[in-house]
């Protein structure tokens, strides 16, 4: 009796220090950064077991702000091994409780693309100086308003390794051309997304074949907007919106991620 109880201490004080140690290793920082007059703060991650430098990854946050959600995206590719940065688009302390207030950030922040795309290559060099960042392995991956954002930015031809967009508004006045998108395209969208209808998805397709751009897109059948995110449930009970959690969308959307960055990165 006396000897395992003994050697159940020795267990639990090895898993204590495992747990210790694991936790550890995830660093992570808010960081504030200026861009002309304005302060941005964005989130920083990264695994600091991980030997040498290694990708980075950019992620855009929903039409809500920069919160919670998106670090803990953020914290999930840390643990994959990447350096990723949860930027800000919309200025620091911008962070919507309410689909109108949302609205009007989105709406400002989109209000000309080329304020999108400095908030946006500002966060990216923030994330290429970073000391365990191999600078020339850079993508981005956004959702809901963040898809859009980092689609356009591969449009844009924005020096990106690969784009992944999450249940993002696929259209846009600004169109893929020929021989200028960097980016390889991953996008994952519901097949009941009232948001983002069958005619964007097509019309998608139809744009980055035309521009010769490297594209996988997933519908998946009678999912909803918001898939990935847990709290999307809570936001249709509170504001009537048609948008929904959805586990195993969730799940294989980012599994395909992990894989994709797996290919584009060599790893």
């Amino acid at each position: 009796m006396t000897r395992l109880t003994a050697f159940a201490s020795a267990a639990a004080i090895t898993l204590a220090l495992t747990s210790h140690q694991a936790v550890a290793e995830m660093k992570t920082e808010i960081v504030d950064y200026q861009i002309g007059d304005e302060t941005f703060s964005g989130f920083m991650a990264w695994d600091d077991s991980v030997q040498g430098k290694r990708p980075g990854i950019l992620l855009v946050h929903e039409w809500w702000g920069h919160n919670d959600f998106v670090r803990d995206q953020a914290k999930k590719l840390a643990r994959a091994g990447y350096t990723a940065f949860a930027l800000d688009m919309y200025g620091k302390g911008k962070l919507a409780e309410h689909p109108d207030t949302a609205k009007q950030f989105m709406q400002e922040a989109t209000s000309n693309f080329d304020q999108i795309k400095n908030r946006f290559l500002a966060a990216k060099e923030l994330l290429e100086e970073h000391e365990t960042v191999d600078g020339d392995q850079i993508a981005a991956q956004g959702y809901c308003f963040g898809g859009a954002v980092v689609l356009n930015m591969a449009r844009s031809g924005a020096d990106l390794d690969g784009v992944v967009s999450y249940h993002g508004s696929l259209s846009s006045p600004m169109k893929a051309e020929q021989g200028k998108v960097n980016a390889r395209i991953q996008v994952y969208t519901g097949g009941a997304d009232k948001m983002v209808p069958a005619e964007q998805v097509a019309g998608l397709v139809e744009e980055m074949q035309q521009a010769g751009v490297d594209l996988t897109l997933v519908t998946f059948p009678d999912v909803l907007h918001s898939f990935t995110n847990p709290g999307a449930d809570e936001y249709a009970e509170q504001f009537g919106l048609p948008v929904g959690y959805d586990e195993e969308a969730a799940m294989r959307s980012w599994q395909g991620t992990l894989d994709f960055y797996n290919q584009i990165f060599d790893q």
